[in-house]
């Protein structure tokens, strides 16, 4: 069967088929993390390859390359990510965020290697087996690093014929200017909250609701932290982040050291966006269940600590990835934000 589309994603499959005249050469899905881009792009990358296409544009699922495509031995087909996705390949969260501890001596890389893009070298230099496209799928983008960036660079100037790059990206704000020069851009629509909560109803995620406002409204997002037994940790980081104090943070770092850092990060830039939207709007995305803790620490600070504690939050998350210590970037973390409110 062909990868099957999430219910929001039906308007934004009627509009990707208007593409097909004149197809780009590179097409490149953005949007929010957790909102279904890899299979939307998948299910897109199957259609084109498919020898028995449906009118509405999906794949048949049932022609020899469907067939191949599903065992992904497509001779044709070609996808791009970083070793961590497949290590971790349990769950279709877009970001592929992989929520583990650090427990492995040997952590899979998270940047996409020029390797990887040189070896699609032989791929594209080759005449097509079934005398028809050639599809490269590459997600998340911005886990292209310098070099790797740089050697797609030089592919999507002078692409192929009949090749079709597809790319999907969760922030592309951190893609070279020139590699977006060379996409024509597909915008991934949210879905709406009765529309992720219906879907999540079907998984059977009990506080559905909640989950999916600390994610932003991302649905598989909200499923995957739901379901991977995290909610003691986000109940232990709203602690010190709803009562903060030099000796909560300390004994918040030491317990949470081996948590992965940069969810830790997400969940304080969600709680400090919070706090920001409270004092400037009087608004919450995030923690609506937390109104009030939010509204008493808003009238605490000003709009400059605010805006100020969020900028260096964005610096922290930046270096998050690798921090030379868990426990000592955990406690640093807690700790200015503690300051805040001394």
């Amino acid at each position: 069967m062909a990868p099957t589309l999430y219910p929001w994603q039906s308007d934004a499959w009627l509009h990707l088929q208007t593409f097909r005249e004149r197809l780009p050469h590179a097409i490149l899905f953005y949007g929010q993390a957790g909102i279904g881009k890899s299979r939307f792009a998948e299910a897109f990358a199957q259609s084109l390859l498919c020898e028995a296409r449906m009118p509405d544009g999906h794949a048949c699922g049932a022609c020899l390359s469907c067939g191949w495509f599903e065992q992904y031995a497509h001779p044709d087909y070609r996808r791009v990510r970083p070793e961590i996705l497949d290590e971790d390949d349990g769950g279709d969260t877009d970001e592929g965020e992989s929520r583990k501890t650090a427990k492995s001596s040997k952590t899979p890389s998270k940047d996409i290697r020029i390797e990887q893009v040189r070896a699609l070298a032989d791929f594209m230099n080759i005449s097509t087996h079934r005398q028809g496209k050639r599809v490269v799928l590459l997600y998340p983008a911005e886990a292209l690093n310098s070099a790797s960036a740089n050697a797609l660079l030089k592919t999507l100037e002078e692409p192929p014929p009949e090749t079709v790059f597809l790319l999907v990206s969760n922030n592309i704000e951190r893609l070279l200017p020139t590699t977006l020069s060379r996409c024509r851009q597909f915008a991934m629509p949210m879905p709406t909250t009765a529309q992720s909560l219906a879907w999540l109803a079907t998984q059977q995620i009990d506080s559905a609701d909640v989950w999916l406002a600390e994610q932003g409204g991302a649905p598989l997002a909200a499923l995957a932290l739901a379901q991977s037994g995290s909610r003691d940790v986000q109940d232990e980081l709203l602690v010190v982040l709803m009562r903060p104090s030099v000796e909560a943070a300390l004994k918040t770092a030491e317990r949470l050291q081996k948590v992965v850092v940069a969810e830790l990060v997400l969940g304080v830039q969600r709680w400090l966006h919070d706090l920001c939207s409270w004092k400037l709007a009087g608004k919450i995305r995030y923690y609506p269940s937390k109104s009030k803790e939010l509204a008493m620490l808003a009238s605490r600070l000003s709009s400059g600590q605010l805006m100020a504690a969020v900028k260096a939050m964005e610096e922290r998350h930046a270096i998050a990835e690798h921090p030379l210590s868990a426990r000592l970037f955990i406690e640093d973390m807690l700790l200015d934000y503690s300051a805040l409110f001394s």
